[in-house]
């Protein structure tokens, strides 16, 4: 490689008057050329590359802890408008969605007493607060009565079925079920009982053992899935199961073509929340000429600010 092969693209300063909208910002904070702010700006461009084009599907994957907090307006957002055609999460996920349709949760803080929280029947959620009678109270007295009635029509359930069902019982459009379920976005849970709805599930299944969880159909609708599509992209959010889902299944297509990640963890440990989305070509799960990005940073911070840009139409 050349010397003025490297030197083709100056650092230009970011100048806040006379600007258009997030989208005009975040292109500024591109062409600054400015450690994460730099990654920022690609990755929008990476996310309006998936939006746009009709023969990518899109992978939407994230940890629960986000629907607990206002970025649930920004998932919801993405399933409404449809910019994304399979959801890929964690149980919390359907815990805090069909919690937050019938009770409020509240600002809390990172240094209150945790012990004194307990004994008020308050969990703290970093600095959110949920009480119990916004979580688990409140699941069982909805979600009991909707599995006998589910039960008595059918017996056997994937998660996506069973979360499409919650999600138009709800009738809420405030919820991110309801939009799947109206979308028919596949919506799928590969750990459905690691939470509060996933208890319900078990405590429903105490005295109705032909009731079942099928998720091996989730499985065949993901396989459908990857290997009928033209292009795949995928916006990922922190690690653990619902990443390694997203690329576990892609590799079998020879890996993604789109990849935007945004996670907090550290690489050194070797983690799955650590590991950047170059390693993953490593393993062929995203493809050695995709475009991709992985982004260090809190998502309830860049997730917004991200997809607002995307939607926005840049310079």
């Amino acid at each position: 490689m050349r010397k003025s092969d490297l030197l083709r693209r100056p650092v230009r300063d970011i100048e806040l008057r006379g600007g258009k909208g997030v989208a005009d910002l975040v292109s500024k904070m591109e062409a600054g050329g400015g450690f994460t702010a730099k990654k920022v700006g690609v990755g929008v461009d990476i996310l309006r590359a998936m939006f746009a084009d009709p023969k990518c599907v899109t992978f939407l994957s994230f940890p629960a802890a986000l629907v607990a907090t206002g970025v649930r307006g920004v998932l919801r957002t993405l399933v409404r408008r449809k910019l994304v055609d399979v959801v890929i999460t964690t149980c919390g996920t359907a815990d805090h969605d069909l919690a937050r349709t019938w009770k409020d949760y509240y600002h809390g803080d990172f240094e209150m007493d945790d012990v004194e929280l307990h004994r008020l029947g308050v969990n703290r959620l970093g600095n959110v607060l949920v009480p119990n009678e916004s979580y688990g109270i409140v699941l069982e007295k909805k979600l009991q009565p909707w599995l006998r009635e589910m039960h008595r029509k059918k017996k056997a359930w994937s998660t996506k079925e069973l979360l499409w069902e919650f999600g138009r019982r709800t009738g809420n459009t405030d919820s991110i079920l309801y939009w799947c379920s109206r979308n028919r976005i596949p919506v799928v849970v590969p750990a459905i009982t690691d939470g509060a709805v996933g208890y319900q599930l078990w405590a429903f299944w105490q005295d109705h053992k032909d009731f079942r969880i099928e998720e091996f159909r989730d499985e065949t609708d993901l396989a459908d899935i990857v290997f009928t599509a033209k292009r795949t992209g995928a916006l990922m959010i922190g690690g653990g199961v619902s990443k390694h889902h997203t690329i576990w299944w892609n590799q079998f297509r020879g890996g993604l073509d789109h990849a935007v990640y945004i996670t907090t963890a550290p690489e050194h440990d070797g983690s799955l929340s650590g590991a950047r989305v170059r390693e993953g070509i490593s393993w062929g799960k995203v493809k050695e000429t995709a475009r991709q990005v992985t982004i260090e940073g809190d998502a309830t911070t860049l997730l917004p600010v991200m997809v607002a840009a995307a939607l926005e139409r840049g310079r």
